[in-house]
């Protein structure tokens, strides 16, 4: 894995043809620490590396936790529950995200 401004490249060389993943950066925070807990087991679960932290100040959030992570799609999230909002890490700061 090469790192690349904001995104982390990651060549799937065993494949027939190389996959390149492009993993970006993102932040979800939650209403709830429940929510940010079970969400971070069930990304690990499948392989996803999330790491719980205090929310940035520059965001909001309702439990003051949020799950930080790399992913080449924030949609990963499409079944965690009590999510507040998802954002990209960007080399600015933090894009919010519509992604349910």
């Amino acid at each position: 894995m090469t790192k690349d401004s904001d995104a982390l490249v990651d060549v799937d060389v065993t494949a027939s043809a190389a996959e390149v993943h492009v993993l970006k950066s993102y932040v979800a925070t939650f209403y709830s620490q429940f929510g940010a807990l079970s969400t971070q087991k069930e990304l690990q679960k499948r392989g996803v590396s999330a790491e719980l932290q205090p929310v940035p100040r520059a965001l909001s959030s309702s439990c003051g936790l949020c799950l930080s992570f790399q992913h080449d799609s924030p949609l990963c999230l499409e079944d965690a529950t009590d999510i507040e909002d998802v954002y990209q890490v960007t080399a600015d700061g933090y894009e919010g995200l519509v992604i349910f």
